[in-house]
């Protein structure tokens, strides 16, 4: 809901696709800088105690966004401090997050248990920015001015206050469900001292960047988000080229997390086949192919539909390479490696909004998104010619070694 209501924010402020795509900006910045300090701390500290500090920094940024727009206090700058500052908790709280997943099921069971997860988070993707949309436009931030405001009238705002105070709530659900968790946080260490914070810094880039499989996925996933990025133009397609308004906004934003969770729970139900490397490049390839759908569609339905399959063809892509990564990664580095590929996995579509954005503003939205969708489809060929690895790629192969180390009844020592 929050990321909905900082874009139409954004949008209502400047009606500028190049600050749109500054949003974007804002958000990667911050997880560059931090996040792989982020997967050292995860390494070496309590997973949970770390994440209930990231989720209560958040909650403070939520309360702050609220409070200066209920007071007609914002602006552009203090929208993008507020966002970047939010961003700097996530590249903490993310690499701690994915690392306790594993110790939450038997090995063999991570794959399902990351589809759950991600159908969990995808149908609030869904329900979220529809509901911010039915928000906005209730309140009438949905109706945007045109030309520059009269001197102490400000645009209604009211709404977009509301949805940043909601999510300031939600945080305490979030951080309850960390409080009550069974499973320890405590990162098992190997013996000997631990390695000083910037040895093992380098240990974790050595890693990531020596394991073939987690590069290729990392590239690839960095490059197809990086040029088919373009969720900050939705409100320029709502407003300016489907003409949907505030509420079309906020189904136009849900679509792609519809088709994810379709596709996260269809992987849940079942299993996707044993060779994996295959199925991921044709579902990123077909996240290109439906941009460019998206991109030149004029019809509200057939956009959403696009949208959509966006989603569907990312959730796969995403189940695979995070079963993947956590598979052959130890415990001991998996913050690391996190925090790594951190800065691909989100740095892509942010970076990615930023490109979008600049294209945008020179050559129109439609030539932004279409042009992003076929440099998409280029590079899945490139990487499908070049990667044998990745093309070869087999789950089973990859989880034999991880069963044989576990303990008794399949679990992992650790868990």
């Amino acid at each position: 809901m929050q990321v909905v209501a900082i874009n139409w924010h954004v949008y209502l402020l400047t009606r500028s696709a190049l600050a749109l795509g500054f949003v974007g900006l804002t958000r990667v910045v911050p997880i560059v800088i931090f996040s792989l300090w982020g997967g050292v701390l995860a390494d070496r500290l309590d997973r949970r105690k770390l994440m209930t500090a990231t989720q209560s920094a958040m909650t403070v940024v939520a309360l702050m966004l609220a409070a200066v727009t209920f007071l007609h206090r914002e602006s552009l700058w203090i929208l993008y401090a507020l966002n970047a500052l939010s961003a700097s908790a996530v590249a903490f709280d993310g690499p701690s997050r994915n690392a306790l997943l594993p110790r939450l099921v038997p090995p063999e069971e991570l794959s399902g248990a990351l589809s759950l997860n991600f159908s969990v988070f995808q149908a609030s993707m869904i329900a979220g920015p529809a509901l911010s949309g039915l928000i906005i436009a209730g309140s009438g931030a949905g109706l945007l001015p045109h030309g520059p405001l009269p001197p102490g009238v400000h645009i209604h705002t009211t709404g977009l206050a509301w949805i940043y105070f909601l999510n300031a709530i939600s945080f305490l659900g979030v951080i309850a469900a960390l409080v009550t968790m069974h499973t320890s946080g405590k990162v098992v260490e190997k013996s000997g001292a631990p390695a000083r914070p910037l040895r093992a810094l380098k240990e974790g880039l050595r890693f990531v960047f020596t394991t073939p499989l987690i590069v290729w996925t990392m590239a690839l996933d960095f490059l197809a988000t990086f040029f088919s990025g373009a969720m900050s133009l939705l409100p320029i397609f709502a407003d300016q080229i489907l003409k949907v308004g505030a509420s079309g906004y906020g189904l136009l934003a849900s679509a792609p997390a519809l088709g994810a969770l379709t596709g996260s729970l269809l992987t849940s139900l079942r299993p996707l086949p044993s060779k994996q490397g295959r199925v991921f490049l044709w579902s990123v390839a077909t996240y290109g192919a439906a941009t460019i759908v998206f991109g030149l569609s004029r019809s509200f339905l057939l956009t959403v539909a696009a949208l959509a399959a966006t989603g569907f063809a990312d959730a796969i892509s995403t189940v695979i390479r995070q079963t993947l990564r956590q598979l052959i990664t130890p415990d001991e580095l998996r913050g690391r490696m996190t925090s790594v590929n951190m800065i691909f996995f989100l740095g892509g579509p942010q970076l990615g909004e930023v490109e979008a954005g600049v294209v945008a503003s020179l050559f129109g939205a439609t030539v932004s998104v279409v042009s992003g969708g076929l440099a998409t489809l280029v590079i899945v060929g490139l990487i499908a010619w070049r990667a044998r690895a990745l093309r070869r790629y087999d789950q089973h192969e990859a989880l034999r070694p991880t069963i044989s180390e576990a303990g008794p009844g399949g679990l992992s020592p650790v868990s």
